[in-house]
């Protein structure tokens, strides 16, 4: 081998070196998970896993997820999926606001291995960012644990037209994470911001005491208040390093499995078998209910409720009832459910199979942050 094919492959090695491995602190950046639904109407969780569409609610907003085509930039960096906000209708006002946020458990801030309070360690964030009106929108990076830190990013944009945004990040010596299970980072891309919480001489790609009346410069152009206006938003990636290094692609498999452990749906929406249960007593189902992976914490669970949802299968009849009417012993790795009287009828000690009896049917376990 001569010497400059040496080298050349010494480079391809340490080239490689630097993306292996696990990178991405954001999960499911890809958007391409969404447990709950494609399109809902609510500033909280209703689509694409770990996001939510926070806004002030005077007037409504729908959160989708869309599929890229191949004419879109993103495609060709192997994403195939976005979370879109629609300004559904008019809302103006110094108090309004719309965005799309994501947050990083504080754990895994801490140990990602970047040195958050040194001024010379960095981390990299890029993703793709699309939006029906053209002008300068703003990225917030926002620490939550003890004295909260805000980080402002400019995205300038060009009316649909899908760019790709790459931004370093600095430490700073204030900044805390906790080595805990509680939020550390909020990633916030504001589509509007009112004058209530922006200030004209905001310093922007600098760490500075987050307050809510200065969260970025003051918004020229009103997304909320234009019907019908969009803003999309895929593809996006925290590193540790200076280095914005190719999107790293999670299997869906992986990427979903990571997303249950802060909300899992072993029933949404399909009429479908789902476990095996035991009547305890003549007119009392119980089952326990494991969860695929550990979660973040006990989660709240919440079932449908409607006449003839779910139903339990036993000695040859099917026994329908509307809903569980109780959660016991929830843990971060199963809970218990029971149903008392509600059609339940059986004989003690029998098993049966569970299964949904309407598309209507769910069963929510959620410790979302």
């Amino acid at each position: 081998m001569t010497k400059a094919a040496e080298l050349a492959k010494m480079g391809e090695v340490l080239t490689n070196s630097k993306v292996s491995g696990r990178r991405n602190l954001v999960l499911n950046g890809s958007m391409q998970v969404a447990q709950r639904g494609t399109s809902a109407t609510v500033a909280t969780y209703g689509t694409v896993d770990r996001f939510t569409f926070p806004f002030d609610g005077s007037n409504s907003i729908t959160q989708s997820q869309g599929t890229l085509s191949s004419s879109d930039s993103p495609y060709a960096d192997g994403l195939r999926k976005y979370a879109r906000n629609t300004n559904t209708n008019t809302s103006s006002g110094t108090g309004t606001y719309a965005g799309i946020k994501t947050i990083i458990e504080s754990q895994d801030m801490a140990q990602s291995g970047w040195e958050y309070t040194s001024t010379s360690s960095n981390v990299t964030i890029q993703f793709w960012a699309r939006s029906s009106i053209s002008g300068t929108y703003y990225m917030n990076l926002r620490s939550d644990d003890t004295t909260s830190k805000n980080f402002t990013i400019p995205v300038a944009l060009t009316a649909d037209t899908w760019k790709k945004i790459t931004a370093t990040v600095i430490g700073n010596s204030g900044l805390v994470f906790n080595n805990d299970n509680g939020a550390g980072l909020q990633i916030i891309m504001w589509m509007h911001l009112g004058t209530n919480y922006t200030t004209s001489g905001h310093t922007t790609n600098a760490w500075q005491t987050n307050s809510g009346s200065d969260q970025a410069p003051d918004y020229s152009i009103d997304w909320r208040n234009t019907s019908g206006a969009t803003f999309d938003l895929t593809g996006i990636q925290l590193e540790v390093g200076s280095q914005a290094t190719p999107f790293e692609h999670r299997s869906f498999g992986e990427e979903l499995l990571l997303c249950q452990r802060y909300f899992y749906a072993p029933v949404n929406g399909t009429a479908q078998a789902f476990g095996m249960g035991t009547y305890y007593a003549s007119n009392l189902i119980t089952m326990v209910l494991d969860f695929p992976t550990t979660m973040r914490a006990a989660p709240s669970v919440t079932a449908a409720n409607g006449t003839n949802y779910f139903v339990a299968y036993t000695n040859g009849q099917g026994d329908a009832f509307n809903t569980w009417d109780n959660v016991q012993r929830g843990c971060p790795n199963y809970i218990a459910l029971d149903v008392t009287g509600d059609g339940a009828s059986g004989t003690a000690g029998d098993g049966c199979a569970l299964a949904t009896n309407s598309s209507a049917a769910y069963i929510f376990c959620n410790a979302e942050l």
